[in-house]
C-alpha cells in the first residue's frame, strides 16, 4: 500500500492524500485546508499540526505544486506565500518523506483542466474520488481538490524513490587527520 501527499501550495492552500492498493483505483484517505495560526500579517502556517497530521497518515510520498510570484502581487503578499511555502516544504522534509516539485502546467495538462478554473478541478476532484465527495463539497474546497488531483497526478506519472537516511549526503567530512584526535 502506498500513500501519497498532494499539496496546494499557500497559506490557504489544501493537503491531501491518496492510498494506492497494487493496481486497485486510488482512494482520498484525506484532504485538509492548510491550517493556520495568527491573522492579517501574522498570519502564518501551522507546521505543528501539518507534522501531527502527516506522521498519522504516514505518506510514502510527497508532491507540492511549484510556488511562484503571481503577476501584480504585492511584496508582503508575495513573502507570506513564499514563506507559507517553504514551511509546508519543510514540516514534510522534516517527518522523512520524500518530497517532489509539480509543475502546475503539467498537472492540469495532465488532467485537461483550463488554465486558472478552480471549479473544474474540483469538480474532476469530485468525479474522480467520489466517495469522498463530502470533502469537495464547498466552492472553496478547491484548494483540497488540486491537492488531491497532484497527489494522483504523482502517483500515475513518476517513479519516486525512497531515499534512505543512510543514502543523505552528509553535511561535512572528517578528515583522517581530526578523527586521529
Amino acid at each position: 500500500m502506498t500513500r501519497i501527499l498532494g499539496i496546494d501550495p499557500g497559506i490557504h492552500g489544501g493537503l491531501a492524500i491518496i492510498r494506492s492498493d497494487d493496481g486497485a483505483t486510488p482512494q482520498l484517505v484525506d484532504a485538509i485546508d492548510v491550517p493556520v495560526v495568527g491573522t492579517g500579517a501574522k498570519e502564518r502556517v501551522n507546521v505543528l499540526l501539518i507534522q501531527e497530521w502527516l506522521l498519522q497518515h504516514k505518506p510514502t510520498f510527497a508532491f507540492i505544486e511549484r510556488g511562484q510570484a503571481l503577476p501584480r502581487q504585492g511584496a508582503s503578499s508575495g513573502f507570506k506565500y513564499g514563506r507559507s511555502v517553504g514551511s509546508l516544504e519543510a514540516a514534510v522534509s522534516l517527518c522523512g518523506i520524500a518530497l517532489e516539485i509539480v509543475e502546475p502546467s503539467m498537472w492540469k495538462r495532465f488532467f485537461r483542466l483550463p488554465g486558472k478554473d478552480k471549479e473544474a478541478a474540483r469538480q474532476k476532484a469530485i468525479a474522480l474520488f467520489p466517495t469522498a465527495h463530502q470533502l469537495f463539497a464547498r466552492k472553496k474546497d478547491h484548494q483540497k481538490s488540486e491537492a488531491a488531483l497532484i497527489a494522483l497526478y504523482g502517483l500515475r506519472t513518476s517513479q519516486p524513490t525512497i531515499k534512505t537516511y543512510d543514502e543523505t549526503p552528509v553535511a561535512f567530512e572528517i578528515t583522517a587527520a581530526e578523527s586521529a584526535t
